[in-house]
């Protein structure tokens, strides 16, 4: 195995750890909590506010930095996002991600850590993700491969 491949792995394992125990120091992985936040309505719970706060903050700082830089840290080359187009798949998906969230008070971070503590409920919730997933790229393979019709649709 080469050496920066098992830096870049070493590197990849300490991120995913840092970031799951960041998840489960600050409560994501607990539904309640996370319900409770949703719930403006009833016992809103405010706290994690504060976490999404932190992780703006952090993410503000951190893509601050990385634009200024060529290569990553590891020497990869830099891949960030350029696109700024708020289109129809941006919203259904960002509404469909917040119905998840409040029915089941999971994201996918969270519930990936939850259900490698084995919490039952975040178990079938990655399930139902990982078809969900699989079920978004068979429609989008069948779409790509519809032909255009003269009248430029589907």
């Amino acid at each position: 195995m080469k050496k920066t491949l098992v830096k870049s792995r070493l590197s990849e394992f300490v991120v995913g750890l840092v970031f799951g125990l960041g998840l489960i120091v600050s409560g994501m992985t607990d539904p309640g909590k996370v319900l409770g936040f949703l719930d403006l309505a009833g016992l809103w719970d405010p706290s994690l506010a504060f976490v999404m706060g932190g992780a703006i903050a952090v993410g503000l700082f951190a893509f601050a930095l990385a634009k200024k830089r060529t290569t990553s840290f590891l020497g990869g080359a830099m891949q960030l996002p350029t696109s700024r187009d708020i289109d129809r798949r941006l919203v259904v998906g960002s509404l469909v991600f917040g119905v998840g969230w409040g029915l089941a008070g999971f994201c996918p971070g969270p519930a990936i850590v939850s259900a490698g503590a084995g919490q039952p409920k975040a178990i079938v919730f990655v399930l139902a993700m990982l078809v969900g997933m699989w079920l978004f790229e068979v429609a989008e393979g069948r779409l790509r491969s519809t032909p255009i019709n003269q009248a430029g649709t589907h």
